[in-house]
């Protein structure tokens, strides 16, 4: 089991940064690794994605999503052939003067043996980059 944690302040609007999360079809446009999306369903309440991912190999799973706007964004492992669970979540704090306190948490354990290389790209190694994608592509809204 992997899990990682980052925080940081966006110099963004706490609302441009949830539309960005939860704009699950785009992520193939800004999110590396993200090489499909397919939204089951979605609602303001949450939203059921199948993601593909292609890194070394390709998978595809499928999480359901809930959401707090524009408070918090969570996600739970529903199936897939990649992992045995994935869960965690994305928490904004409004500071009250255009920027955003972002909390992202990832807590995931892989089906098997995993290359080390794998689990570690999931989560810490490529974690500070991809939290720049969300960031850029949040301030570009």
């Amino acid at each position: 089991m992997a899990q990682a944690t980052r925080k940081e302040t966006f110099d963004v609007d706490i609302q441009k940064i949830y539309d960005t999360i939860i704009d699950y079809a785009s992520y193939p446009e800004f999110v590396d690794g993200c090489s499909s999306v397919n939204i089951l369903e979605q609602n303001e309440a949450g939203a059921r994605v199948e993601y593909g991912l292609n890194l070394i190999k390709k998978f595809k799973y499928i999480l359901t999503m809930k959401h707090e706007a524009p408070n918090k964004v969570s996600w739970s492992f529903e199936s897939g052939d990649l992992f045995k669970m994935n869960q965690g979540s994305w928490i904004l704090k409004d500071n009250g003067d255009g920027t955003t306190d972002v909390e992202y948490s990832l807590e995931v354990d892989i089906k098997g043996f995993a290359p080390k290389k794998i689990v570690d790209n999931l989560t810490s190694k490529n974690l500070p980059n991809m939290i720049t994608q969300y960031k850029n592509r949040a301030k570009s809204r």
